[in-house]
């Protein structure tokens, strides 16, 4: 499901809206919410929109269940929690420092020390709180070169099949990362990718119209099973694609 937006800010109030409606949903139906969040720039206006300001007239704060709310992260940079490169921290200062989420509800990923163990760790946290059920939803962001969460091209962990989570080696960036698989975030029962900028055009016309490509392209890989797939992008980002597919967004 494509849905376009006027600007960054219009989109970043969809994609909080969005996490607003599947925390009710899930509560409602399961007694809890279970969520992976993004790093980097795009999904942060989301995260403070969630903590601080009203969706139209509602307060989103008092929408959301917090303390029925599980948190987890599609991928983290291998540094410390506190660098300013992590993407724990980026969602704790921008959300989960301002919302009343129990502490123990809060599940980052550790791998500053050792990423190949602390990937085996996480996938034992995320069996142990997810049992045989999924994530409610996932967010995604899209680089400029097909990769999603730390699922980038060419690399090992694209081959994964009935593993949850995986360290990977980025090495024009010098560093470790760890990630969860196309397999378990495509068992999600919403998935969103947050993309804006006319920078990721190109991409989004290639990842969504282009051949299918995913050892190229791996955000291709992520394909629900059983959920919703959602591509939320404002006009600059979906620039490039096929006028009718627009249309059919609209």
């Amino acid at each position: 499901m494509i849905r376009i937006y006027d600007d960054y800010e219009s989109m970043s109030n969809a994609a909080a809206q969005l996490f607003v409606d599947q925390a009710a949903q899930a509560v409602r139906e399961r007694g809890g919410f279970t969520v992976a969040f993004s790093g980097g720039h795009t999904p942060q206006r989301t995260y403070e929109l969630l903590a601080q300001l009203p969706l139209s007239d509602r307060n989103p704060r008092q929408e959301v269940p917090w303390h029925q709310v599980h948190v987890f992260w599609g991928d983290e940079r291998c540094v410390p929690l506190d660098d300013p490169q992590s993407n724990a921290r980026m969602t704790r200062e921008a959300l989960l420092d301002h919302v009343p989420i129990p502490d123990a509800h809060v599940h980052p990923i550790r791998c500053a020390q050792d990423p190949e163990q602390a990937a085996k760790d996480y996938a034992a946290e995320l069996r142990a709180h997810l049992g045989e059920r999924h994530f409610d939803l996932v967010f995604l962001g899209l680089g400029e070169n097909g990769h999603t969460a730390s699922l980038f091209p060419d690399t090992d962990i694209l081959e994964a099949r009935d593993r949850w989570t995986g360290a990977v080696y980025v090495a024009e960036q010098d560093m470790w990362r760890v990630t969860l698989t196309a397999p378990l975030i495509n068992e999600a029962a919403a998935i969103a990718f947050l993309v804006t900028g006319a920078s990721k055009a190109e991409i989004v016309h290639r990842v969504l119209e282009g051949p299918h490509d995913p050892n190229r392209l791996p955000a291709q890989l992520i394909q629900p099973v059983n959920g919703i797939m959602y591509y939320l992008l404002d006009t600059e980002a979906a620039s490039k694609l096929d006028e009718g597919l627009k249309r059919k967004s609209a």
